[in-house]
């Protein structure tokens, strides 16, 4: 049963009982000087989507926290399920330190269980370079980030997980497609602080995330797509937030990557593994 259907469920159920309740022994009539109690609130319809303002006004406060930050640092520790052969999925986990600088500065350093990568844009062009094979890809690129991560998807499957909460109006991206909104309640668990938790579905893309109570950040964000067959799931922790740091000079590029040997900055070979993007991801915003 879905979410939204059980929600909906224990809803009529209540309205039930309180019906019941009222038949069977009716209330007397209000006192003269007592205003009647306004009608109790009409269920939404089966199936019509729960938008609830509390878990739309979180979302909206952290987008617009992170928006009005011109520069930023984060840390985001990525797990991300892939099939196995004998059947239960596998969890592969990604470490990356993120850097930007708004509008068209972007780094993201990558190791993980696969192979390690950094990623460099520095407002004109965008490197992709592998460490450990010591491989390099650099192409031309908008002067945005967002048509930058928009580009290096298109032309590279390059993908990072947390790319919602780097675009210049992360909750736009969010309310083009949002399908339903709920609050769960608080946590005391997760981040090192209190957060409070929502639920929301965009784009094909059921979400729940820990949103920060008092400063807004987002803790954690836990994803699975809706037409995976799989029902894989993606979890980001995100902690060390830093918002209007200094960036040191020379943060978004690299001269060892730039001495590296080149290749073309192209999709790379189907195939899921470490260190790949899970599949078709939503595309940035």
């Amino acid at each position: 049963m879905s979410v939204n259907r059980l929600r909906l469920s224990l809803v009529a159920v209540g309205l039930c009982l309180a019906t019941t309740a009222t038949a069977q022994q009716p209330s007397p009539p209000p006192a003269a000087s007592t205003p009647p109690s306004p009608p109790p609130a009409a269920a939404p319809p089966e199936g019509e989507p729960i938008m609830e303002p509390k878990a739309i006004e979180i979302l909206k406060a952290s987008s617009s926290r992170l928006a009005a930050a011109r520069s930023m640092s984060f840390t985001a520790v990525v797990s991300y399920e892939s099939p196995s052969r004998p059947g239960p999925p596998l969890v592969y986990t990604t470490k990356s330190a993120v850097i930007l600088q708004r509008p068209d500065k972007l780094r993201v350093i990558t190791p993980g269980d696969g192979p390690a990568s950094e990623f460099y844009y520095d407002g004109k062009t965008v490197t992709a370079f592998q460490p450990v094979e010591n491989l390099v890809a650099v192409a031309d690129v908008p002067p945005t980030i967002d048509a930058t991560l928009e580009a290096a998807y298109q032309h590279a499957a390059i993908y990072f997980p947390f790319t919602d909460m780097i675009v210049a109006d992360p909750f736009k991206g969010i309310a083009d497609g949002l399908e339903l909104a709920f609050y769960m309640g608080q946590s005391r668990v997760v981040g090192g602080t209190t957060t409070d938790m929502v639920v929301y579905a965009s784009h094909g893309v059921f979400v729940q995330m820990w949103v920060g109570a008092d400063d807004k950040l987002p803790r954690r964000a836990r994803a699975m797509f809706r037409k995976d067959p799989l029902r894989l799931r993606h979890q980001v922790d995100f902690s060390d937030w830093k918002l209007g740091v200094a960036v040191p000079p020379g943060a978004f590029t690299s001269a060892r990557a730039a001495a590296a040997k080149r290749i073309p900055f192209a999709h790379p070979d189907p195939g899921p593994g470490p260190g790949v993007a899970p599949p078709a991801p939503p595309k940035p915003q």
